[in-house]
This record gives C-alpha cells, sequence and structure tokens, in this order.
C-alpha cells in the first residue's frame, strides 16, 4: 500500500530517510526551511563504518568513498607534533568498507540532495510546516498551502520545530565545551586523523576530507557566543593553534577567511520519552544529539532512518506500537553513544588524568559493530 510521508528536514537523515521510502514505494514530501538546502554550509564530517554501511543502504556509498578519503588509522600527537601512537581503527561497518572516511560536509550533502532528487520526491524549500492536525493528518505550511499525510517525520535537527510543535519538551543542554572548525588545504603527509590532546585546547585535530582538502578543529571550553566576534574567526582560531606542531603550522597558514571558521557550542539531547506524538516521529537530532568526541553523531541520525524505513516499509499497519517499537530499538544504543560521547568530554574539563578512555571507545566500538 503506498503512504504519503511528509519529511521535515533536509539535512542527513531527512535525505536518507526520503530515498529509502521512495524505494519502497512511498509518495515523500521533503520540506526544507533553508532555500539553498544547506548545499554549502559546513567544513568537514567523519563517517565510520556503520554510517557508510547506511549510506551503502541509501546507494551512495561509492559516491561518498570516490569525493572522500578513506582511511583505517588514528594518529595520536604531542602538542610538539610529535607522533606518540598510530591506532589501527575497527571496521565496524564490514571488511569491505574502511574504517573512517573523512569528507566535505557540503560534499555529503550535494551527494544526498542529488539521490533524493533522483528519487522522485517532491520537494519544497524556504518552507516551514506552522501547524498540523493530528486527527485528519491535515498540516499547514508557512507558504499558505496544506496537505494530508499519513505520516510526519520530523527530521529538522538539534534545535527542532518539529519537536515543540508536538510539545515534547526536552531540550539541548550545553556540556561546556566548544568547537572551532574550519576547512583547509591537506597538509603535507596528512593521511588520516591526526588528533592532539592538551595544550592551548582540549583537543587539535584535522582529518583528510579529499585529495587536496582537510578539515581542522580545535575544542575548549566554551564561552559567551556573544563575545566571540565573527569577524576575528580566523584571527582567534589562529592564535590557539599556536601552541601546536605537526600539521598545524601548515593549518595556521590557511586560517586567513573568518567566513569558514564555525564556531558552537557541544550540547546533549536524547529525548527520555516517546519520539513520537500520534503520527508525528522525530528521526536524528531532533531526537538525540552529542557531541563529537565519538565521531557519532551522523550515524546515529543514518541509522535512525533506516530503521524507521525499514519497520514502515514491512508493516502493513503504522500505528503507535511501530513508532514505539522504532524508538526501543534506538534508544539503548543511542543513550550509549549520547553518554560515551559526553563523558569524554567531562574527562577533559575535569582533568581525569586516570580515565578509562581506551575501556570506553572499545566497549562502544564493540556495540557499534552490531547492527542496528
Amino acid at each position: 500500500m503506498t503512504r504519503t510521508v511528509l519529511v521535515l528536514g533536509g539535512g542527513t537523515a531527512g535525505n536518507a530517510l526520503t530515498v529509502l521510502l521512495r524505494r519502497a514505494g512511498h509518495a515523500v514530501d521533503l520540506v526544507e526551511a533553508e532555500p539553498d538546502w544547506n548545499a554549502t554550509t559546513g567544513s568537514g564530517i567523519t563517517l565510520q563504518g556503520n554510517a557508510l554501511h547506511v549510506l551503502r543502504e541509501v546507494g551512495v556509498v561509492d559516491d561518498v568513498l570516490r569525493e572522500g578519503f578513506p582511511f583505517d588509522e588514528l594518529g595520536i600527537l604531542a602538542p610538539t607534533g610529535e607522533v606518540l601512537a598510530v591506532q589501527r581503527g575497527t571496521r565496524i561497518g564490514g571488511d569491505d568498507l574502511p574504517a573512517t572516511v573523512g569528507m566535505q560536509r557540503p560534499g555529503l550533502q550535494r551527494i544526498l540532495i542529488d539521490a533524493v532528487r533522483a528519487s522522485g520526491a517532491s520537494v519544497r524549500l524556504g518552507v516551514t510546516a506552522t501547524g498540523l492536525d493530528q486527527d485528519s493528518g491535515e498540516v499547514a505550511f508557512s507558504d499558505g498551502t496544506t496537505g494530508r499525510y499519513d505520516l510526519v517525520v520530523g527530521a529538522d535537527g538539534l534545535n527542532s520545530a518539529t519537536r515543540r510543535l508536538i510539545g515534547v519538551e526536552d531540550r539541548p543542554v550545553p556540556t561546556g565545551m566548544a568547537i572551532w572548525r574550519a576547512p583547509v588545504p591537506r597538509p603535507t603527509g596528512l593521511e588520516h586523523t591526526r588528533m592532539i590532546y592538551g595544550g592551548p585546547c582540549f583537543i587539535a585535530g584535522c582529518c583528510p576530507t579529499g585529495p587536496n582538502t582537510a578539515y581542522a578543529y580545535l575544542v575548549e571550553r566554551n564561552r559567551d557566543r556573544n563575545a566571540v566576534d565573527p569577524s576575528a574567526h580566523a584571527a582567534e582560531m589562529r592564535r590557539l593553534a599556536q601552541g601546536y606542531g605537526g600539521p598545524w603550522p601548515e593549518i595556521q597558514a590557511a586560517l586567513t577567511d573568518p567566513s569558514v571558521v564555525n564556531y558552537t557550542w557541544f550540547h546533549r539531547l536524547l529525548v527520555e520519552g516517546p519520539w513520537h506524538r500520534g503520527r508525528v516521529v522525530l528521526v536524528g537530532d531532533a531526537a538525540h544529539a552529542c557531541p563529537p568526541t565519538l565521531a557519532q553523531g551522523a550515524a546515529m541520525s543514518l541509522e535512525d532512518a533506516l530503521v524507521l524505513a525499514d519497520l514502515l516499509s514491512t508493516r502493513s499497519t503504522w500505528d503507535d506500537a511501530l513508532l514505539t517499537e522504532y524508538r526501543d530499538r534506538r534508544y539503548p544504543r543511542v543513550r550509549e553513544v549520547v553518554d560515551g560521547s559526553v563523558q569524554l568530554g567531562r574527562w577533559l574539563l575535569d582533568g581525569v588524568r586516570d580515565a578509562d578512555v581506551p575501556g570506553l571507545v572499545g566497549r562502544t566500538t564493540a556495540m557499534l559493530a552490531r547492527r542496528p
């Protein structure tokens, strides 16, 4: 039976879900608030094997591997740039997929946009939902139009308007840390992510995103965001980078354009109760979000899309029991990632020197190697 689905939000989760539901034969309208569909926003993203597994199901993993930079190792450096260790990554997506792919975030978005367009879904940009009627399934939009749907999916991110619209009270909470990010030319010899713990910041990292590109990031204690002048972003990131060796002198020299430097607080969000109200359900950052300390934010959103699409495509009845099963399947796995990601940051904030980081990462990796 063909059903009608409205996906609110054209980010990673919303795009992937749209493609999967269209493949199952459902009619899908995707509505995105940003007129440019966020096609140029962001610096870089790290995709581990479980994210790549979902992207394979979506049908775009070959494009991701071709445009991104696959690697299987992680380098740990001292602030001086001395290599302390090179760790072999676990291929949690399967032996035929790399442990990690770094890529430019706009590149991933463009790949998913192309897949949505090719799926035949209806797409409207620069539009939001302003109201919905649970009984009739009618949704009102900001452009004055309305539509009726069997299911509405809120995939509209950390500050989800859909979450508020249906009365879910959970809100994102700052963790006390913040991150500076910027796309840069790939430093000489950078073949995998290199991370430094300590120095002027808690973490200084750099990940290759293509043959000639990378993204760099610095994690520090959060500041008053109103005191961070966007026109000085590049200068401030250069200042923080001064204390680091290895690839950082090259990175520092490349940090000249403040418009490409992004400063963001880390947040924790996990909707503790049901992830749906009536015929409206939440996916991705609208339901859960965490600091990128485990590099699993996008992966968790993609897994949501895969699990929800599987349930919607294999069950004849779309009801409360189905949406509850979706949340129950996802919650334990998501909670472990959210709690682990926040814990890693808390240990850094508190200066805990004997923290069991290898144990936490090992347990999480073993869990993620199991299919969602």
